[in-house]
């Protein structure tokens, strides 16, 4: 995936959020606004008042994501036990920020990402997400987002990334198993989605997973929504998951051999892909994905 940078010339402050709120919801300006503690790469957040927030695309890739979330999340609301971002305004584009951008209601939770968690909550965490994505398979698909730039192709065949899974897996060949790397890609190449297609999240990740109370309380930032194969959702099981909880992930989710493959083709491209933006790869960030990739090629060979 090719990160869009041109945010780089955009300053996204608190004093843009501001200024965006006095022109287009005059009736929120009395509520402060405070910039969250993580901010995420494709979009800026700020918290507005005590219950909403104000999302802003950081490049014009992420900001065709904005009117698609409005459109659909209500919809998916509507049948998932999990609670997800509810919009609450579009925002305009004008002459100080030029795409669309949202407000949405604030949702209590810690990020996965910023957690140590033990083996009895990872599987309550394991649970939680199986019945979010077995909930989200049920939803009726009808006019619904089908893979494609809006969301980097989640839910496409993983042949989409074939020639980077390939460059990254090269790349990384002094410090992973770059042959066993390349026969799981080229097995996960073989295998193909051959069921009508479902709901996918299309970014569940660490970073995206509330947790309150021991559980999860909320999944956000449903800008890769899309339908299709449901594979690349299951990449949460070696980022997030281990030992007992991938096992039950995996018990409580009905999907089969095959789909388990291409989510191990998935989680090899999504973690040599963060190893090779990492230049010191003796750091913390980079013995994760190190870890994450020995666990995928064992899980794979066993």
């Amino acid at each position: 995936m090719i990160k869009d940078t041109s945010f780089a010339s955009l300053e996204i402050t608190i004093e843009l959020a501001k200024s965006l709120i006095n022109q287009q919801f005059p009736e929120f300006i009395k509520l402060p606004i405070q910039s969250v503690e993580i901010q995420g790469h494709d979009n800026r957040t700020f918290r507005l008042g005590e219950d909403k927030l104000i999302r802003l695309p950081s490049a014009k890739s992420y900001s065709v994501q904005v009117q698609k979330e409005h459109k659909w999340l209500p919809i998916l609301a509507s049948s998932l036990s999990l609670c997800i971002p509810k919009p609450v305004a579009l925002g305009q584009p004008s002459d100080s920020y030029p795409w669309h951008w949202s407000i949405y209601t604030w949702i209590n939770g810690v990020s996965a990402n910023t957690l140590i968690m033990s083996n009895d909550m990872l599987n309550q965490i394991a649970i939680d997400l199986a019945q979010f994505l077995n909930e989200l398979h049920t939803i009726d698909i009808h006019n619904a987002p089908v893979p494609g730039l809006h969301n980097y192709w989640r839910g496409d065949h993983i042949s989409i990334y074939d020639t980077q899974a390939r460059t990254q897996i090269m790349q990384l060949n002094d410090i992973i198993d770059s042959q066993s790397a390349l026969s799981l890609w080229e097995a996960a190449l073989s295998s193909k989605w051959d069921k009508p297609p479902v709901w996918i999240h299309g970014d569940l990740a660490r970073g995206n997973i509330l947790i309150k109370d021991s559980r999860v309380n909320a999944i956000i930032d449903f800008g890769c929504i899309g339908i299709g194969d449901p594979a690349c959702d299951l990449v949460i099981t070696w980022a997030l998951l281990k030992n007992q909880s991938r096992k039950i992930f995996k018990a409580h989710i009905n999907l089969d051999p095959e789909t388990w493959l291409r989510a191990k083709g998935w989680a090899l491209w999504k973690a040599t892909f963060e190893l090779c933006r990492i230049k010191d790869t003796a750091t913390e960030e980079a013995l994760m994905q190190k870890n994450i990739i020995r666990d995928i090629l064992a899980d794979f060979e066993n």
